[in-house]
């Protein structure tokens, strides 16, 4: 990981919440929201919320809830405020290596694709651990491998072939570098779980067009940053190969491709 993996900044937020959060993300959220309302927590925390796609899907499924979602972008955390209103769901910067919450307080900790972005994540693990009530649960969502995200294959390939000599890996390198499923259970029980459920589930990435998902990856997400440390002009022109490259997804009815994850559950 490089120091601008995980910068979501400027204009990145919006893109990514718009272009990135219906094909990517919401699926795998009410997927979350379905399993966490069949626990029926009272006191959650959402570690990386990001601009609160799973936060909402939370809330819809557990009205009566307390929900804290944080991030370490403030900027994410902006976009997600303007999307829920409610006196039961609260943003908070925090780093999820360093939560500022007392232990045993939560019922349910919430992660869905962010602790591959983590620097450390026995220890976030363990900070999870920490404020969790005995008996409580920690839900990840961790993407499979990139070979199996064949959407998000192609964009880092498209783009990798613009920079032949130094090409871009943030794809591979960062949100699907830690699909190994032995490295992930490691990582749990090193930090004090033992009670660890992993499952491998596949959903679609659906949009009107491909061009959603190649303007999210190349404008909204880190990607971006290292075309434009390599080139700031060639951005569109990234965005056209990587829309090119998923034409075998688009079809009349728009993009449609298979996506997969792995969602773990750890109980304290």
């Amino acid at each position: 990981m490089t120091a601008t993996d995980t910068v979501f900044a400027g204009s990145i937020p919006g893109l990514y919440d718009r272009h990135l959060g219906p094909l990517l993300f919401e699926p795998f959220a009410e997927e979350v929201a379905r399993r966490a309302a069949e626990w029926r927590p009272k006191h959650i925390l959402e570690t990386a919320a990001g601009t609160g796609i799973v936060t909402a899907a939370l809330h819809r499924a557990l009205p009566d809830a307390e929900i804290v979602a944080t991030d370490l972008n403030p900027a994410m955390l902006d976009v997600a405020g303007e999307r829920i209103g409610s006196d039961q769901v609260r943003f908070e910067p925090a780093d999820a290596c360093d939560l500022p919450f007392e232990d045993n307080r939560f019922d349910l900790v919430v992660c869905q694709f962010g602790v591959m972005f983590y620097p450390d994540k026995v220890r976030a693990n363990a900070e999870a651990r920490r404020v969790l009530r005995d008996g409580g649960r920690y839900l990840m969502v961790i993407w499979d491998s990139v070979q199996r995200n064949p959407g998000s294959d192609e964009i880092g390939a498209a783009v990798a072939a613009l920079f032949p000599d130094n090409p871009p890996h943030f794809i591979d390198r960062t949100p699907f570098g830690y699909s190994d499923v032995g490295l992930i259970e490691h990582d749990l029980l090193a930090a004090g779980f033992t009670d660890i459920e992993l499952e491998t589930v596949e959903k679609r990435s659906r949009a009107p067009s491909a061009r959603n998902l190649a303007i999210g990856m190349c404008c909204g997400s880190p990607l971006r940053n290292e075309i434009e440390e390599r080139d700031p002009a060639l951005l569109d022109r990234a965005v056209d190969a990587a829309a090119a490259a998923l034409a075998p997804w688009e079809g009349p009815e728009g993009f449609d491709a298979p996506m997969s994850a792995h969602l773990v559950t750890a109980i304290k």
